[in-house]
């Protein structure tokens, strides 16, 4: 079925956003953002593409996972949610021990790819 190929296809790229997080490689993730991505994170602190890409680079993860990983189909656009859980420090320096629930939504693009439009983050208060 070609939703649940979808859901699989979305899923894996969530996975390479994690894998270029905790690489701090910003040219993993580059490709799988659209050009003009909105990022709301957890503080409600807006970036785009290019801040999005610099941040990764300077932030420093000593550990960064996803659980509840969900994906849902809607023609062309997908909604990703999960939990991200990390501890690290920021480009200043400052320490990160994020627990946030999150929500991607992913486009198909003329080309073909898939591409994150937009980002959002919440702190997960316990």
């Amino acid at each position: 079925m070609q939703t649940d190929k979808t859901e699989k296809a979305v899923a894996a790229l969530e996975q390479k956003w994690l894998e270029a997080q905790k690489a701090g490689n910003p040219d993993l993730l580059a490709p799988l953002l659209a050009d003009k991505l909105v990022n709301t994170d957890g503080e409600g602190k807006v970036t785009d593409k290019a801040q999005t890409l610099s941040d990764i680079k300077t932030t420093k993860w000593e550990s960064a996972e996803y659980e509840d990983l969900k994906v849902t189909v809607f023609g062309n656009t997908a909604i990703a949610t999960g939990v991200f859980k990390g501890k690290g420090t920021d480009g200043t320096g400052k320490h990160l021990d994020l627990h946030d629930r999150w929500t991607d939504t992913w486009v198909k693009m003329p080309g073909g790819k898939w591409q994150c439009v937009a980002s959002h983050g919440s702190p997960i208060k316990m």
